[in-house]
C-alpha cells in the first residue's frame, strides 16, 4: 500500500539527451542506450546498432530486415494529410492546444475524458468538461504530442520528465518518450508541427503514414498487426491488464485523484516518495506474473514489507484504499471482463489486508518471502467461457475451416482439429483436451452427441456440413478393422 523510498528511481535521474537518425527512405537508427520496450513495458533485447523497421514489411519486427528496399519504401509526406494547425480552446481552468495534424489516433483522450474530448463533434475540446487535474492526465498520456495544456503551451504541465524510451506499442506505431531528438542523416532536427511536444513523439511503423516519420493513424486503415501471439499460450494476468504501462496509469489516478482529497488515507501518504507510483506500479506488475520489475528496481519483498512495519494501518484506510483502487482500475479502462476483475479484486483485497497485518505493533512480518505471484481465480480465463456480449466471440460458423473430399480421408490435425476454436478448447480443458487426437477419440461419440444435439459448442451449434465431418471421422475411428 506504502512505498517511501530515499533512493531515487530509474525515472529521476538526469538522462544525456538521446538521438533517433531518421534514415531516408529507410529504417530508424536510435542511439545506444534508448531502452527499446513492447506494448506491456518488458524490454526488448536488441543488437548494436539497433535498427527498427519503418516500412512494415519487415519480418523481424520491430527490427529492420531491408523489406523496405524490395517495396522501394518512401518517406515522403502525403499531400492529403491533415494540415499543419495549431487549435486553441479556451476553458475556465486552462487553455488546451491541440494539432491534428500531429494525432495519431491513439483514442486515449477520447476514450477516457469524453467530457473534454468530442470524437467526430466541434468543436473538439471543451475544455471546461472536466477538472484541471484530469486534463492535465489526459495531455500528458497523448502519445502523439498533439495536446498541450497551459495559458500558453506550458512543458511543466504538459509533459512528464522522463528518461528516454522507445515503446513498441500493439499493431501501432513506435512510442518515443524521454527528449529524445530526432535528426535526418546530416544531423539536422526534423521538422515537428506547431505545438508539437519536444518529450513524447508517436512515430510511424506502418509504412503508410501520411504525415511521416510521424505517425497519423493509418495503422488502422491498412490493418497493420504484429505477429498474433501463439493461442495456446495463457496470458498472465500483467498481460490481459496491458502491462506496466496500463498498471502506471491506474496508480498515477489513483495517488493524484483519490489520495490527496481523502481525509483518513491522505495522511498515510503524505511522506511518499515522488516515483510511489511507479514503484506500486511495478510491484503489481511482478505480482501479476510479469517481469521482477519492482525486485530489480527497488529491491524485493523485504522492501515492500520494511514500508509497512509500524504505519499502523487501520481498517478503515485499508478499505478506502482498496475501493478506490479498483476504481481507479475503471478510470484507468483496465479489462472489466468478469474473470479479470475476479482476479485482480481478489489481490486487492488479500494485499492490503496482508499489508494491515505488517503494519500493526508489534508485527514481526517474515522478511525473506518470495513476491507473491497471482493468478487467474480457479484458472478462470477469458477465454474459457463465452460472452454473452454480441459481438464479443466469433461464431462457430466463422471459423475457416478445408473440408476434404468425399473420397479423401479426414485427417485429425487436417481437418477435426480446426474446427475447435482456442475459445472451445478452453472451456473444455477440465475434462479433456479438444486440439488432442487421442483425447477427442477418445471422447467421440460423446461429442458427436451434444454437436448433433446443438449443446456444443455452448455459444451456437455447428453447421451440418461440419458435424457431418466430424461424423465421418468418428465413424471411420471405429469401423472394424
Amino acid at each position: 500500500m506504502t512505498e517511501d523510498s530515499s533512493a531515487r528511481g530509474p525515472s529521476d535521474r538526469q538522462q544525456p539527451r538521446k538521438r533517433i537518425i531518421v534514415r531516408r527512405n529507410g529504417p530508424y537508427e536510435p542511439d545506444p542506450g534508448i531502452p527499446i520496450v513492447d506494448h506491456l513495458g518488458v524490454p526488448i533485447a536488441a543488437e548494436a546498432p539497433v535498427r527498427l523497421c519503418r516500412c512494415g514489411q519487415s519480418q523481424t519486427k520491430p527490427f529492420c530486415d531491408d523489406s523496405h528496399i524490395a517495396r522501394g519504401f518512401t518517406d515522403a509526406r502525403d499531400p492529403r494529410r491533415v494540415p499543419d494547425k495549431l487549435d486553441v480552446y479556451a476553458g475556465q481552468q486552462a487553455y488546451v492546444f491541440d494539432n491534428r495534424g500531429t494525432c495519431a489516433h491513439s483514442g486515449l483522450c477520447t476514450d477516457r475524458l469524453n467530457s473534454v474530448f468530442h470524437l467526430g463533434e466541434e468543436p473538439f475540446v471543451a475544455p471546461s468538461g472536466a477538472r484541471f487535474d484530469d486534463l492535465i492526465n489526459a495531455v500528458r498520456r497523448c502519445p502523439s504530442g498533439a495536446l498541450g495544456i497551459g495559458p500558453a503551451r506550458d512543458a511543466n504541465l504538459t509533459d512528464v520528465d522522463r528518461p528516454p524510451q522507445i515503446e513498441v506499442s500493439k499493431d501501432g506505431p513506435y512510442r518515443i518518450t524521454g527528449q529524445v531528438e530526432l535528426v535526418d542523416e546530416d544531423g539536422a532536427p526534423i521538422a515537428q508541427n506547431a505545438g508539437a511536444s519536444q518529450e513524447h513523439v508517436s512515430l510511424c511503423r506502418c509504412g503508410s503514414s501520411l504525415n511521416k516519420p510521424f505517425c497519423s493513424g493509418m495503422h488502422w486503415s491498412v490493418a497493420f498487426h504484429d505477429p498474433v501471439p501463439d493461442p495456446l499460450r495463457e496470458p498472465t494476468l500483467f498481460e490481459w491488464a496491458g502491462g506496466y504501462p496500463a498498471l502506471l496509469d491506474m496508480t498515477r489516478i489513483f495517488y493524484s485523484r483519490y489520495v490527496p482529497e481523502d481525509p483518513l488515507l491522505s495522511p498515510l501518504f503524505a511522506e511518499m516518495s515522488p516515483d510511489h507510483p511507479e514503484r506500486v506500479a511495478a510491484w503489481l506488475s511482478e505480482v501479476f506474473g510479469g517481469p521482477r520489475f519492482y525486485t530489480e528496481r527497488y529491491g524485493g519483498y523485504r522492501r515492500m514489507v520494511s514500508q509497512h512495519i509500524g504505519k499502523e494501518i487501520r481498517p478503515e484506510q485499508r478499505a478506502l484504499w482498496a475501493t478506490y483502487m479498483v476504481q481507479s482500475a475503471d478510470d484507468a479502462g483496465l479489462p472489466s471482463d468478469p474473470e479479470f476483475r475476479a482476479a485482480f479484486v481478489a489481490y486487492i483485497e488479500w494485499g492490503s489486508r496482508i499489508a494491515l497485518e505488517n503494519s500493526g505493533t508489534g508485527a514481526r512480518p517474515p522478511p525473506n518471502m518470495p513476491v507473491p505471484r497471482w493468478w487467474w481465480v480457479c484458472n478462470a480465463t477469458p477465454a474459457a467461457r463465452p460472452s454473452a456480449t454480441a459481438g464479443d466471440a466469433p461464431a462457430a460458423n466463422e471459423v475457416s475451416v478445408a473440408l476434404p473430399d468425399p473420397c479423401e480421408t479426414v485427417q485429425f490435425e487436417q481437418h477435426i482439429r480446426p474446427l475447435f476454436r482456442p475459445m472451445d478448447r478452453n472451456s473444455m480443458l477440465f475434462a479433456f483436451d479438444l486440439w488432442k487426437e487421442e483425447d477427442v477419440a477418445k471422447h467421440s461419440r460423446r461429442i458427436l452427441a451434444r454437436l448433433e444435439a446443438g449443446t456444443m459448442p455452448c455459444d451456437g451449434a455447428w453447421p451440418a456440413e461440419r458435424i457431418a465431418l466430424f461424423a465421418r471421422w468418428t465413424s471411420a475411428l471405429n469401423a472394424p478393422t
